[in-house]
């Protein structure tokens, strides 16, 4: 008879076995890690002042090869044919440069080697102060490769356009718009989503980590939220938590049916189940084929507002109000309760008293201000058609709004649709958070910005400012 009272069973040999090919598998990927981290030189873009990394700055070598600073301000280098060379880097900064040499070239000459860390310090040009990407994929990715950052979380996300936000039964909605992802471009039509809490910053400096939770399908995908019927993709906007005559809170959104190559075919009311995690349709209020002229809708950023006569509105608009309603679920849903508003034309500006067109954005009460604010994309203006942001302020959300501040210039690029975030600071801060789509569309044929296209770009502005005060006092 065999004795087995010291041989290892089945069970025992493959535990041992999986444990053994675990720790080698780990052990190698370390020591890869660790080597290839030895073999990449790291920059640090910062800027000058504050020391604070900056995103989106793009060094380029004389030979056309392009590098991106990620959320910490970081790059990996790794050009074998330049270890080690004197190496001359154009800096394209987007609001943020370094002085131009005697020929009138704006670079720096650095010398990578591998294992060193060299730093660009870059002058902040624009008012705003980038802080970071909040979507997409490689957020962190050149830090990663340097062997830090490696707990960021990936969604799949690569790309989305135009945010929605809400504040419903206590948490942030987010909602946004054609979503690209890794199988295909633009991959969902109809909408993503995602929950956050109400502040879900811990600071507003760079870098900045906002990890959204997404609405996912069966296999932890993120997934479309607002299929409505008919061809084409679905928008949400005009997103809202209101009551209805019963008491429940219901997040409503109004949704436009888009057909190529940009035809909006269909505009109707779509109200969100908690159950499904879905918007569902309410009812259609326009269609192309059943009414010749289309109507004023609850459509993009609606604001609550007490009028002088003490009486509460919703006010919806892109950026300056365009349509009224009171504050309730059936007042919402119901077109004859809807009142037309006639928006201001244009603003002048506070430079040169040019009129100042506005074209999307977003309005909000501050309370450092004691004043409505504004963030808003100028209609064809200078030097980018649609990359201008300007800053104004008025008493009444309905105007007049005062001058216009150029707070923001992305040159030869698109960035649209900003979005205030008035609900992440707290109430007497300085500090007023944007976000908009950054992307190549709408502008003159420029190379995408790698990982950055089409995506949410998160801006800090300091109400405080010498400009702004210079403007608006206080």
């Amino acid at each position: 008879m065999l004795d087995l009272r010291h041989k290892p069973t089945r069970f025992a040999i493959m535990i041992s076995d999986f444990l053994h090919k675990t720790l080698l598998s780990l052990g190698v990927a370390l020591l890869s890690g660790t080597a290839l981290g030895a073999q990449l030189c790291r920059i640090e873009v910062v800027e000058k002042g504050s020391g604070w990394p900056v995103p989106l700055v793009e060094l380029r070598t004389t030979h056309h090869i392009r590098f991106v600073t990620d959320n910490a301000g970081v790059i990996a280098f790794d050009l074998p044919e330049l270890m080690g060379r004197e190496t001359w880097f154009d800096v394209i900064g987007n609001g943020y440069e370094v002085s131009k040499d005697g020929l009138g070239q704006q670079g720096v000459r650095l010398k990578p080697e591998p294992g060193k860390t060299l730093k660009v310090e870059v002058k902040r040009t624009i008012i705003a102060r980038r802080l970071g990407r909040l979507t997409g994929g490689g957020i962190f990715a050149e830090s990663q490769k340097l062997g830090q950052e490696l707990d960021w979380p990936e969604a799949g996300v690569l790309g989305c356009d135009t945010i929605q936000n809400a504040v419903h039964n206590g948490r942030m909605f987010w909602l946004w718009g054609d979503t690209t992802m890794a199988n295909y471009p633009l991959g969902i039509f109809h909408s993503t989503a995602a929950m956050t809490d109400l502040k879900p910053l811990m600071n507003f400096q760079p870098p900045v980590r906002l990890v959204f939770d997404y609405y996912k399908d069966g296999k932890g995908v993120p997934r479309a939220v607002a299929k409505m019927p008919g061809e084409g993709p679905t928008w949400v906007t005009g997103c809202i938590s209101l009551p209805d005559k019963t008491g429940v809170t219901r997040l409503v959104g109004c949704y436009t049916k888009v057909r190529p190559p940009m035809e909006v075919y269909e505009r109707g009311l779509c109200v969100w189940n908690d159950a499904t995690a879905n918007f569902e349709l309410l009812r259609v209020v326009w269609s192309k084929s059943g009414q010749t002229n289309q109507i004023t809708t609850p459509e993009w950023h609606p604001i609550r507002w007490h009028d002088a006569d003490g009486g509460e509105w919703l006010l919806f608009g892109n950026p300056l109000p365009v349509l009224r309603c009171r504050p309730t679920f059936e007042a919402w849903q119901n077109p004859s309760e809807w009142e037309p508003l006639k928006p201001q034309e244009s603003l002048t500006a506070a430079k040169d008293g040019h009129a100042v067109k506005p074209h999307s954005g977003a309005i909000a009460w501050n309370a450092f201000r004691a004043r409505w604010v504004t963030v808003f994309m100028e209609s064809f203006g200078k030097p980018s058609a649609f990359g201008e942001l300007w800053y104004a302020e008025a008493d009444a959300p309905t105007g007049p709004w005062g001058k216009a501040v150029k707070v923001l210039s992305h040159p030869n690029y698109t960035f649209y649709n900003p979005v205030l975030h008035p609900e992440f600071t707290p109430a007497n801060s300085p500090v007023l958070l944007f976000e908009g789509t950054y992307t190549m569309q709408f502008a003159d044929h420029p190379a995408p910005t790698s990982r950055y296209d089409y995506n949410q770009i998160l801006y800090r502005l300091d109400l405080d400012d010498p400009e702004l005060r210079t403007a608006y006092g206080k």
